[in-house]
């Protein structure tokens, strides 16, 4: 799916915002409906640790916050969405760009809202990897993302100093 206006300006605020800037790592594309988001990590001086490979920090946290930041908006502000865990193996050293791919599935969301109703939460488990122009896996990262229902508003009274005019 192609990027609406929303995403393109969001990719671009995304890109900009020193937290994920410092990964040297950039966002190149999110779908109008946010169920598919692609990175690129370039191996650069900015990205390049001392035997000349991808800093393992850069590889994580060029991954880090999208799966959750696809579920909160798929799934809207009725439910918390929070990062609980994520393990990284690295498997080839990064010598070249590489690519990861994010894709979430209607299957997938129907599947966390059904739980949700009879459960008060539940953690999914994601797997990507980043993957170089062959196809070759250099880094696979599983995330765990934790997923509620967000407790109902307390009723607050209409006049929150009662007795006074």
């Amino acid at each position: 799916m192609s990027e609406s206006l929303r995403t393109r300006l969001f990719r671009w605020g995304f890109n900009l915002w020193p937290c994920y800037r410092g990964t040297g790592a950039r966002v190149t594309h999110i779908a109008s409906d946010w169920r598919e988001i692609r990175i690129r990590l370039p191996l650069s001086w900015r990205t390049r640790n001392y035997v000349g490979t991808i800093f393992g920090g850069s590889l994580y946290a060029a991954v880090d916050p999208f799966y959750m930041i696809m579920l909160m908006k798929n799934l809207g502000p009725d439910y918390v969405v929070w990062d609980k865990a994520a393990t990284v193996r690295f498997r080839k050293p990064g010598r070249t760009p590489l690519e990861a791919v994010f894709r979430l599935e209607d299957a997938e969301l129907n599947d966390i809202r059904l739980m949700l109703a009879e459960a008060p939460k539940v953690d999914r488990s994601y797997t990507l990897h980043l993957v170089d122009r062959n196809g070759t896996i250099h880094t696979t990262v599983d995330k765990i993302i934790h997923v509620s229902r967000r407790a109902p508003a307390a009723d607050s009274p209409q006049d929150p100093l009662p007795g006074r005019l």
